[in-house]
């Protein structure tokens, strides 16, 4: 996956709350086998709409989104970190997601940021006056041009996966000369249960 350090760009407004992961990616986009393209299908629901904030020219190609409380809720589809990364977003800044989404988005290269209320309202203001939001992920921080500053929390571990784009096989693969060091002592020592037993 794609190194995350720093986001900066345009956010999309959406700040709406509980929005699941079917309304992330409806389940009828479920039967692909593939990443790519999932993206068109993202927010179906709420792009069905006129005048949504998604269809707006003014956010597009935008990296970040500001949603509401409890983003992610609902089913542990990945396919929705997957859909959110199609459409480019490389952040998600909200007042709490679910733990399995934020463990999804974490795993694709997208930054899970939690603020506060009062800062999400601030955010959607700046958003929807179109001014760019800059993320540093090595401070910790979300600053606007108008010297707005909100420090956020994040797992050391997500941070380190995220900085260094790690997702679960590489984090394996960062480990191959140890495993086989011990694949190497277990055949040495228990060989003979390794082969089997022949008749």
């Amino acid at each position: 996956m794609r190194a995350v350090t720093r986001v900066s760009g345009r956010a999309i407004p959406l700040g709406a709350s509980n929005v699941d992961t079917d309304i992330i990616i409806p389940a009828r986009w479920l039967k692909t086998i593939t990443r790519e393209g999932l993206g068109q299908g993202a927010f179906e629901t709420i792009r069905a709409v006129p005048g949504n904030v998604f269809d707006d020219p003014a956010f597009d190609g935008a990296p970040i989104l500001i949603a509401g409380d409890n983003f992610g809720c609902g089913s542990s589809r990945e396919h929705a970190a997957w859909a959110l990364t199609d459409m480019g977003l490389r952040a998600v800044i909200a007042p709490s997601f679910s733990d399995i989404f934020s463990g999804n988005a974490v795993k694709n290269g997208i930054l899970p940021i939690v603020l506060q209320q009062s800062a999400i309202d601030r955010l959607m203001e700046v958003a929807q006056q179109g001014e760019t939001i800059d993320i540093d992920l090595d401070t910790q921080t979300v600053t606007t041009a108008f010297q707005d500053r909100f420090a956020f929390e994040i797992d050391p571990f997500r941070k380190h996966c995220l900085i260094n784009g790690l997702d679960e096989v590489a984090l394996t693969l960062e480990r191959g000369d140890a495993i086989a060091r011990f694949e190497t002592r277990r055949e040495q020592a228990q060989g003979w249960a390794m082969r089997g037993t022949t008749s």
